[in-house]
């Protein structure tokens, strides 16, 4: 096929459809072979899906025999593979040095915090993988000089320690050192019988250093080639000479293949083109070589640039998006990618963005179209993926209700059979929970519930399944693994029932089982671990596999990650989330080597991701038609434009002889156009806000009860009042209740109401020991305040006033002498049919018979003002108590009425305003309110007089309160 000698290094330039050319570079040299020619040539691919693609290239005719299609990262020769010990699985020296960091943490728990256990083990992993692609060994890095960073150095060393061991050559090799030995074998074999059939290295980079040699030595071979993807011709000499340094120029585009002419002793015009046909637009890779110029020579703009074409016409088919949001940049995608499907384009979103990524598939979903993500969907999100990690949870700490019903709604669960019937009875047992509280669920609690409503086979099932398992101490792995499948295999079946439900099924599932049966399958090299050590591990593991649905997507509209770019088989290829720090990705953290110190040792620079990453850009960038988008803020934060773009931005601002701003402007102008779209589709239907409410039903629709506490309410918010007595409506009650001020201030009345009584009973129990010593009783008790953290709080709380209630308590009593506690009363208007209730939490009576109503609060108390305008409680139960309401009580008069803030900060005393507000006119200011809101003719206007405008109420979602502000007059409804 070659008639000259080697090395031979060919390229194809930036936006060539790469596999189209390969194959018809391939044809063109092959015409006058005979057939099975083809067949023996070997080509070798950085992907699988470059593999697809070429067989895809081939299958479209004319028909031949096919080329033998591998991947560059497999070099073992078939015939001698026999030889090569066999590689070990990742998961499994992954399992070794986790028990082996793991070890290293408890004999120096200094070292790094237990929470880091499987992040160092895997990035131990990593480094050790990269060591042996690069074949750097053990001693290269303790030989490092470190003399300036001596102390990091020798905790780093202590961790790397533990790999060296796995470096012997006479032990079993990880899949990058079996590379490399597969390589080694390969090239001695070649240089004692080199192959005459053609062999060709396409579409790599070289960016590992396996793969660099095996590609110099291809190019070395009497019918070898390499050739390059999205090579730039553009770049001249000059600037090729100058990336020679990784220190230096790592992070430009063609830095890999300057290192490989070098290794072969290539310049770039030694580099030939594989086919004649020209890139899509010449001049636009014109434009980007230039602006791609590595930093120290970007005064070549100035003496290059006026040479450029005129860059209006070489960005004609480029689209410029700057989005205000990512949600903005990511419809705007959706709808160009919804216009490609009219037009039959094929269209492809390069980005390292996943997130990105996921709003666009949202936003497609639409119009029903789901776009090949070559990412897929990651494991841990998929249905079967997150049982898993919910069911390992349970194994983690106590099952709380919100836990237990995430497991009994998830779609698999009770999959095996009677699906409709265990529903019904989660939603009967979340309203239970709900209404009458079950924090943490026991079987017993729940079987007896099960027993009330003739569920109890069902309540008996979710006892035993999900409740009672141990969460102390070590297992082996092999032990987790097998608790894990069983659990999760019997919940999903169903009581009764035999299998796994729909566990493995559907792709997500097989690939779940999979991922399982390998867990399974080396769990015996994993050390014992804890409930939460095994938790997390699934976790990681989870998170790094992918599921992917190839029956489902959208045949043209694909996603591709930034490998994928020199595929190059679209017509269409938006660069999406172009901005600093996402493309290119910032460097990940290194906790063993800085730059330096892996530049010395002959290491993978932080930047070669980036150069990498510049080559995805420029080779991308190349295509017929181009979008470049961008979000100018990310979570409220402003955003800085990649790299890439600033530089090609700037490159043309500084060239107005050859139209630079305003090819800018169409960019743009293209851009703005399709978010106007997006702003478009977005925009509701106008319709006008909706009004103030102020709804007015009939009388005999009016509430005939209210209790004295939500005359406040009645007085301030009258449409919360509205939709809880008229419309009956009410929040729905939380799933655990929360340790807030409506559980303390139950609580702290239990204690203070058995303390009184306690007093009455012995009169030396009234000390603050023995009110403290019920507080603990009471408050401390786990099964009334399920939260240690909570009850350890509020005991404090109560230590802190107890001092002060006794002290006063002493007063209260020599007064007065306990008489009622919690007395309910009630008191009517006859006329209207109305009843007041009220609930006193105490009335003392003293030597003349006076009555003493007391209210505790754990809050701050009203004020004698807000008392008198609309905090009407101790008032009006004062009024109720004068007129015989709370029976059997029937003092001649109420001496007064107070109200017991206990704030732990300033416990006071605020009494209520009874001489400016006596019983008698109180009633009757009460009576004329309620005659008010027995008219017809009044409505319930909605916050009619808060305290403060951003009070908020339970009911102000069904206020619609936001389309309008209390500035607006109530709009009142008639109601029939």
């Amino acid at each position: 096929m070659f008639d000259t000698p080697g090395p031979r290094l060919f390229g194809l330039p930036c936006g060539s459809d790469f596999a189209t050319e390969l194959v018809a570079g391939l044809r063109a040299r092959m015409k006058d072979t005979p057939p099975e020619a083809l067949a023996q040539v070997e080509i070798y691919v950085n992907s699988d899906r470059m593999a697809r693609r070429l067989r895809t290239v081939f299958d479209a005719g004319p028909a031949c025999l096919l080329p033998r299609i591998r991947l560059v990262t497999d070099l073992a020769d078939p015939l001698t593979r026999a030889a090569l010990p066999a590689s070990i699985p990742p998961l499994r020296r992954r399992l070794e040095l986790t028990g082996l960091v793991s070890e290293l943490l408890d004999r120096a728990p200094e070292l790094a915090p237990r929470a880091a256990l499987f992040d160092l083990a895997d990035s131990l992993a990593t480094l050790m993988e990269e060591m042996q692609g690069e074949n750097v060994s053990p001693e290269v890095i303790e030989n490092l000089d470190v003399s300036d960073q001596s102390g990091h150095w020798q905790r780093a060393l202590t961790f790397l320690q533990i790999v060296q061991r796995y470096f012997e050559t006479d032990g079993a090799p990880d899949p990058q050192s079996y590379a490399r030995r597969a390589m080694d074998m390969r090239l001695l074999q070649w240089q004692a019988t080199p192959p005459q059939h053609p062999v060709l290295v396409a579409g790599s980079t070289g960016s590992r250093g396996t793969t660099a040699s095996f590609m110099a030595a291809v190019a070395r071979l009497p019918q070898g080639a390499v050739i390059l993807p999205g090579f730039d011709a553009e770049t001249p000499d000059t600037v090729w000479a100058q990336l020679d340094d990784s220190l230096t120029g790592e992070d430009h585009p063609q830095f890999r293949f300057a290192k490989l002419m070098q290794a072969l002793d290539l310049s770039p015009g030694d580099v030939r083109s594989w086919t004649d046909t020209p890139p899509p637009s010449p001049a636009r890779n014109r434009v980007l070589s230039l602006a791609l110029r590595p930093a120290p020579v970007t005064h070549q703009w100035l003496s290059e640039g006026p040479s450029l074409p005129s860059l209006p016409d070489a960005m004609q088919d480029v689209t410029l998006v700057e989005a205000t949001s990512q949600r903005d940049e990511a419809l705007a995608i959706a709808l160009r990618l919804r216009q490609a499907v009219k037009d039959g384009q094929r269209a492809a979103v390069i980005t390292p963005d996943r997130m990105l990524t996921r709003r666009v598939t949202s936003a497609l979903d639409r119009w029903n179209i789901l776009p090949d993500d070559s990412g897929g969907t990651p494991a841990q999100l998929t249905p079967p993926g997150r049982l898993l990690r919910h069911v390992a949870e349970v194994f983690v700490k106590p099952l709380t209700a919100e836990m237990l019903l995430t497991l009994l709604k998830h779609p698999l669960t009770h999959s095996g059979a009677d699906r409709g019937p265990h529903l019904l009875n989660t939603r009967d047992l979340e309203l239970y929970i709900r209404r009458n509280g079950m924090p943490y669920p026991q079987p017993e609690p729940l079987a007896k519930w099960g027993e009330t409503r003739s569920r109890g086979d069902w309540a008996t099932w979710v006892g035993q399944q999900f409740c009672g398992h141990d969460h102390s101490g070590k297992r082996a792995l092999t032990d987790w693994i097998a608790r894990l499948v069983a659990l999760t295999e019997s919940i999903c079946a169903g009581p009764g029932v035999k299998g796994s439900g729909g566990l493995w099924k559907e792709a997500a599932g097989r690939k779940l089982h999979g991922v399982i049966a390998t867990l399974t399958r080396e769990a015996e090299h994993g050390a014992d671990m804890s409930a939460r050590d095994f938790a997390d591990l699934l976790g990681a593991m989870l998170s790094r596999e992918e599921v992917r649905d190839r029956d489902a997507p959208h045949p043209s509209i694909l996603i591709w990650g930034t490998l994928e770019a020199r595929v190059m088989d679209a017509d269409l290829v938006i660069l999406a989330s172009l901005n600093e720090g996402s493309w290119p990705e910032l460097p990940g953290a290194d906790p063993w080597l800085n730059r330096q110190m892996r530049a010395k040792a002959g290491l993978l620079l932080p930047e070669r991701r980036i150069g990498l990453s510049a080559h995805d850009f420029q080779q991308a960038a190349g295509a017929p038609e181009v979008w470049m988008t961008r979000s100018m803020k990310s979570d409220e934060a402003e955003t800085v434009p990649s790299r890439w773009v600033n530089r090609m931005m700037n490159l043309m601002r500084g060239l107005p002889d050859r139209n630079g701003q305003q090819a800018i402007e169409q960019m743009q102008a293209r851009g703005n156009r399709w978010l106007a779209l997006a702003s478009a589709s977005e925009t509701p239907i106008t319709a006008d806000p909706a009004p103030r409410p102020s709804p007015a039903p009939p009388a005999e629709a009016r509430p005939k009860q209210l209790s004295v506490t939500e005359i406040k309410r009645l007085v301030r918010d009258p449409f919360a009042i509205y939709a809880k007595r008229v419309l009956r409506l009410k929040p729905l009650d939380p799933l655990m209740q929360a340790p807030d001020a409506l559980m303390r201030g139950i609580l702290t009345h239990k204690v203070l109401e058995e303390f009184v009584k306690a007093t009455q009973e012995e009169p030396l129990n009234l000390t603050p020991d023995a009110l403290l010593a019920l507080a603990e009783q009471i408050i401390g008790d786990p099964e009334q305040v399920p939260f240690p953290t909570v009850r350890a709080l509020w005991q404090a709380r109560m230590a802190r006033i107890a001092p002060w209630f006794v002290e006063t308590e002493i007063d209260r009593q020599a007064h007065a002498t306990p008489s009622q506690y919690e007395i309910k009363g009630q008191a009517t208007i006859p006329a209207l049919g109305f009843t007041l209730t009220a609930t006193a939490d105490r009335i003392d009576i003293d030597g003349r018979g006076g009555a003493h109503i007391y209210d505790y609060k754990t809050g701050a108390a009203p004020s004698a003002k807000e008392q008198r305008s609309f905090d009407k409680q101790l008032l009006l139960e004062a009024a109720m108590l004068d007129d015989g309401g709370f029976a059997p009580l029937e003092p001649p008069h109420v001496e007064r009425a107070v109200f017991i803030s206990l704030q732990p900060s300033n416990p006071k005393e605020v009494l209520a305003p009874l001489e400016d507000a006596p019983p008698e006119q109180v009633w009757a200011e009460f009576v004329s309110l309620i005659a008010t809101y027995y008219d017809p003719t009044t409505g319930f206007t909605a916050r009619r007089a808060l305290q403060k405008d951003n009070d908020a109420g339970d009911y102000d979602h069904l206020a619609r309160f936001g389309e309008w502000d209390v500035t607006d007059a109530p709009v009142k409804e008639t109601l029939t």
